[in-house]
This record gives C-alpha cells, structure tokens and sequence, in this order.
C-alpha cells in the first residue's frame, strides 16, 4: 500500500475493523518511510451480472426485484420476512456462484420457484402462474399435475 503523504510502499498494518454498512475493511496503517498514519478500506470486487430478458435485453442483476417478487407470492401466507430474506440469499448466492457474466432470466425464475416450492406450496403455485403465464385453466391443472410428480 502507498503512504499518501510521502509515496512509501512500504506499511504495516496497526487496526482492523469490519464496517457493517459497506461490507468492507477498515484498516489503519503506518508507513514505515515517513512513520504517519493513514486509513484503507478492502472491499470485496464484484462482476457485474447481467440478466437476459425475454425479449433479449440486458439489465443487471438485482436482488431487489426478485425479492419484490418473493414478497408479492408470499403475500398473505405464513412466511415470515427472514424467510423471505434466506431465500434470496440462496438465490444470490447461486447467481454469484455461478461464475457466469450472463443468466437468463428463465435460470432465476426456475431458481425462484425451486425455493418456493420448498417454502410453501400456495406462493410456489401463484409465482409460477405469474411467471409461467398461463393462458386458460387447463394449461394451469397440467402445470399443478406435473409439479406434483
């Protein structure tokens, strides 16, 4: 690490503490040139993740909509928000682990109900007939059925 008062390279580290609003590392460092002190915080580098609409667009990926759309499934059931939160976790986690720059969305949308068929059946069935977009009742029951197996 650069001293940023005298150009050293050279520094030793004297504090570490974790900072819980960035995800980062505080450090305070002492220069081994000029004997000041100075501050650095170590972030974790992340590649941006881009998702693959329907209609071929590119947008980032955003944890947010997908819990917006976990929200609105679980609206009115017995899933409490830490639940909520673990799935998204889950699925963020997945994503990130996937080493991948692109996914479609189809990918996070069967990583979604792969989760809510797990954390209740009703959300499971009311994401899926958003997300599966069913046309009439029998495209629905046959759905329901094949799930079942």
């Amino acid at each position: 690490m650069k001293c940023i008062f005298c150009g050293c390279e050279s520094s030793k580290v004297i504090d570490s503490r974790s900072t819980d609003e960035t995800n980062a590392i505080r450090r305070r460092r002492e220069c081994l040139g000029c004997g000041k002190r100075f501050t650095t915080y170590e972030t974790i580098e992340t590649t941006p993740i881009l998702v693959i609409k329907n209609d071929g667009s590119r947008q980032p990926f955003d944890i947010l909509k997908v819990k917006s759309g976990i929200i609105k499934a679980c609206e009115k059931r017995p899933v409490s928000l830490s639940q909520i939160d673990e799935v998204c976790n889950r699925i963020e986690k997945a994503v990130q682990n996937s080493l991948v720059q692109e996914i479609a969305s189809k990918q996070i949308g069967e990583m979604v109900m792969s989760e809510l068929k797990k954390l209740d059946d009703v959300a499971y069935v009311r994401f899926a007939s958003v997300y599966r977009k069913f046309s009439d009742a029998t495209n629905f029951i046959k759905f329901l059925t094949e799930s079942q197996d």
